[in-house]
């Protein structure tokens, strides 16, 4: 009896040896708890990590001195590293934690983008801005295609006012921006009838025959015999003398600068009014503009050889323009004609004005030579004076 109790207890003990054994294993790796709770977001890979190291931080490690795993993807390594500026190659190369679709990347790098900090300053410092410069701004706001859509109504052979205008801004009042003006939409009118972008305009075709000189057909023209480099002592003596003959006619133009009457400005966002007192028409094109201040002007290409009043050169490639293509005159009854005297034909509101012939010009005229456009304005009040002063000339 003893012998069979005393081998009974062993297998007792053997028994709960391999319990503790088996207990201890199982602890070196705990079992994961699952929930049944409904998750309303997916979590992504930096709110996970962000989740974990709370929770580490608040853990203690485990008896073999091992943290506590953390969540797969979310650290990887230095050479799974990869800049780019695709989000669309991130969501087909990157294996995230959950299954996410590109918008939620997108909306979750956007939301990664806003700083709530320099968002609050940036918007202190919008309202701390002069008056002034917010209207500056508002002031450069491109316009619509409901606001052109307005003003290419306006027909081009009118002779639309300020009025007019400013008609346009009371009865559309949630069409325009509220910066805008009576000024401000007559200007870009004008630009819009510069370019044929009216509704009762057409573009005029290109003449046949008349073609665009472009750089292979000049490459074309080049002799290459005359590009050979000889030094020759007499050719680099007569170059000598001709500077010091251009250097003396600089000189004497600049002595004769008071006698102009035709003055060249620069067109900026913020340029000067184009009429004052001395201003009889301005002749207006995208990189300059022409102040008529005498009653005759010439038009054409400037050379050595040939002065004129406007040289259409300063606005763009004037190689195709005569040397004296126009003049434009005022009448004594104030109003301005336009002849032509060179070989091109000038088109006057896509009207083509023949050499020898002239034609009218009205206020907000386009005026078309070889491929360069101009817009003319004529001072009204001054033009008003001009002709009273006539009729009481008139009066016996």
């Amino acid at each position: 009896m003893a012998s069979g109790t005393a081998s009974r207890s062993e297998d007792e003990e053997s028994l709960a040896g391999q319990k503790r054994s088996s207990s201890q294993v199982s602890g070196a790796i705990p079992k994961r708890r699952s929930s049944s709770r409904f998750i309303k977001r997916k979590k992504f890979d930096d709110e996970l990590v962000e989740s974990s190291l709370a929770k580490s931080s608040s853990r203690a490690k485990g008896p073999s001195g091992v943290e506590p795993g953390r969540c797969s993807g979310s650290e990887p390594s230095s050479s799974e590293k990869k800049k780019t500026n695709d989000l669309t190659s991130v969501h087909l190369g990157v294996k995230f934690s959950c299954r996410f679709n590109l918008r939620e990347i997108q909306e979750r790098w956007y939301a990664l983008l806003y700083d709530p900090v320099i968002s609050k300053l940036s918007c202190q410092a919008m309202r701390q801005l002069h008056p002034e410069a917010i209207a500056s701004m508002q002031s450069k706001v491109l316009f619509s295609k409901a606001e052109e859509q307005l003003l290419s109504k306006v027909g081009s052979t009118s002779q639309p006012t300020l009025d007019t205008f400013q008609d346009l801004l009371h009865k559309h009042p949630e069409v325009f921006y509220p910066s805008r003006t009576a000024k401000v939409l007559q200007t870009h009118w004008q630009l819009m009838k510069q370019y044929y972008l009216l509704d009762d305009q057409t573009v005029q075709p290109l003449p046949k025959g008349d073609q665009v000189l472009n750089f292979s057909d000049a490459e074309d023209m080049i002799d290459d015999s005359k590009l050979k480099d000889v030094r020759d002592e007499v050719l680099e003596h007569e170059l000598t003398v001709a500077d010091r003959r251009q250097k003396r006619e600089i000189r004497q133009l600049e002595q004769e600068l008071h006698k102009w009457q035709v003055l060249v400005d620069s067109i900026t966002g913020m340029s000067s009014p184009d009429f004052d007192n001395q201003t009889l028409a301005v002749l207006r094109g995208r990189m300059v503009r022409y102040l008529m201040r005498s009653r005759e002007i010439t038009l054409g290409r400037a050379t050595k050889d040939n002065q004129i009043d406007v040289d259409l050169a300063l606005e763009g490639p004037a190689w195709k323009i005569s040397r004296k293509q126009g003049v434009i005159k005022l009448k004594n009854n104030g109003d301005f004609f336009l002849a032509n005297e060179g070989r091109r034909p000038i088109y006057v509101d896509g009207r083509p004005v023949l050499c020898g012939s002239k034609w009218k010009l009205s206020n907000n005229s386009v005026v078309e030579i070889a491929s360069l456009r101009f817009v003319f304005l004529i001072n009204q009040d001054l033009i008003a004076l001009i002709k009273a002063e006539a009729a009481k000339i008139a009066q016996p």
